[in-house]
C-alpha cells in the first residue's frame, strides 16, 4: 500500500466539496441522480480530489437542507485509489462545503 492511501486511512482529515461544481445544489444532484461525488482531501500535497461511487444505503441526507444551503451530509462510497479498493466516509457542512473524511481499506 502506498503512502497516500496509508495516510488517508489513518484518522480523520479535512475535506471540502471537490470536482468541477463544488456547491450544495451540484452535490445534491450528484448524490441523488448521478450516484457519484467528488470529495477533496486538503491536507495532502496539492490536495487529493477523489471521485466516489455513492453508497446510497449508507449515505445520510436527513440533516441537510440543500436549498438554503445548511445542515450536513454524511456520504459513504467506494473507489480505487492507486490500485487499492477503499471506502470513503465524509461528513460535510453544506454552508461551508467543509468537513472531515477518512478512507477505509477494503479487503
Amino acid at each position: 500500500m502506498n503512502q497516500l492511501v496509508k495516510n488517508l486511512s489513518q484518522g480523520s482529515h479535512p475535506v471540502i466539496l471537490g470536482g468541477p461544481s463544488p456547491d450544495a445544489s451540484a452535490l445534491q444532484q450528484r448524490i441523488e441522480e448521478i450516484g457519484y461525488v467528488f470529495i477533496k482531501f486538503t491536507d495532502t500535497r496539492g490536495g487529493t480530489d477523489l471521485g466516489v461511487r455513492v453508497d446510497k444505503a449508507a449515505t445520510n441526507l436527513s440533516a441537510a437542507d440543500f436549498s438554503l444551503p445548511q445542515g450536513s451530509v454524511h456520504i459513504e462510497g467506494t473507489l480505487t485509489l492507486d490500485y487499492v479498493p477503499v471506502r470513503c466516509i465524509a461528513d460535510i457542512d453544506l454552508a461551508t462545503g467543509k468537513g472531515t473524511g477518512r478512507l477505509i481499506v477494503q479487503a
